[in-house]
C-alpha cells in the first residue's frame, strides 16, 4: 500500500495487475459493490486500455441494466438500476475541449442519485465531487498503438493490465473492501 501526502485530499493509492479482461471485470464488479450514489470515478488510460471493460464490471457490481458500451459518440449514457441501487452515468470526455463542454453534459444534475464514471476525465471533471476515485489503466508498452482503433474501443484481448487506484476526499478516508485486498 502507498499512502501519499503529496496531493491535497489524497487518501490512499493501490495497484493491481490483472491478466485478462475477465479478471479486470471481476475486480471492477467487486469495486462496484462498494460504490454509492454521489461517487465519482475518473478513468484514464490509452486507447484499448480497458476503460469501457472496467465500466462494464462496475455496472455488474452496481446491479445496473446490462449492455454497457462506450459513450464516445453520444458522450453520456445512463444505465438504470435493476433494483434499489443507484444508476450508472457513463460519460466520455475524450472529444471535449473546454470546461463549458463539460458543463454542457450536465453531470451535476445526476451526481446525487447516481455513480458517475467519466472516461478521459482527468483534469476535466474533478470539480464535480469533493471525493473521487481516479483509476488509471495501463497496458504493456506498445499496446496503445493498435491500428484502426478509435477512441472508445477497448481491445479486450487477454494481456496484462496494471490498475492504479488513487482515492481523494473524505468519502475515501477508509479503503473499501475491494481495494483493501490489493497490493
Amino acid at each position: 500500500m502507498q499512502v501519499s501526502n503529496g496531493v491535497e485530499g489524497q487518501q490512499w493509492t493501490r495497484t493491481l495487475t490483472v491478466h485478462s479482461a475477465a479478471e479486470l471485470q471481476r475486480f471492477a464488479a467487486d469495486l462496484g459493490g462498494d460504490l454509492a450514489s454521489g461517487d465519482l470515478v475518473i478513468l484514464t488510460g490509452g486507447l484499448g486500455a480497458g476503460k469501457t471493460t472496467f465500466t462494464q464490471g462496475l455496472g455488474r457490481g452496481l446491479g445496473v441494466r446490462p449492455g454497457i458500451i462506450s459513450p464516445t459518440f453520444v458522450l453520456v449514457r445512463v444505465h438504470p438500476p435493476l433494483s434499489d441501487g443507484p444508476a450508472l452515468v457513463h460519460a466520455d470526455a475524450y472529444r471535449l475541449e473546454s470546461a463549458a463542454d463539460i458543463d454542457d453534459l450536465d453531470l451535476e444534475s445526476t451526481m446525487d442519485t447516481s455513480v458517475t464514471v467519466v472516461e478521459w476525465g482527468a483534469g476535466r471533471v474533478e470539480h464535480l465531487a469533493a471525493s473521487r476515485l481516479e483509476i488509471r489503466l495501463e497496458r504493456p508498452v506498445g499496446s496503445e498503438t493498435v491500428p484502426h482503433e478509435s477512441p472508445g474501443t477497448d481491445n479486450d484481448d487477454d494481456e496484462p493490465r496494471r490498475v492504479l487506484i488513487t482515492a481523494f476526499g473524505q468519502r475515501w478516508a477508509n479503503t473499501p473492501p475491494a481495494a483493501s485486498r490489493l497490493d
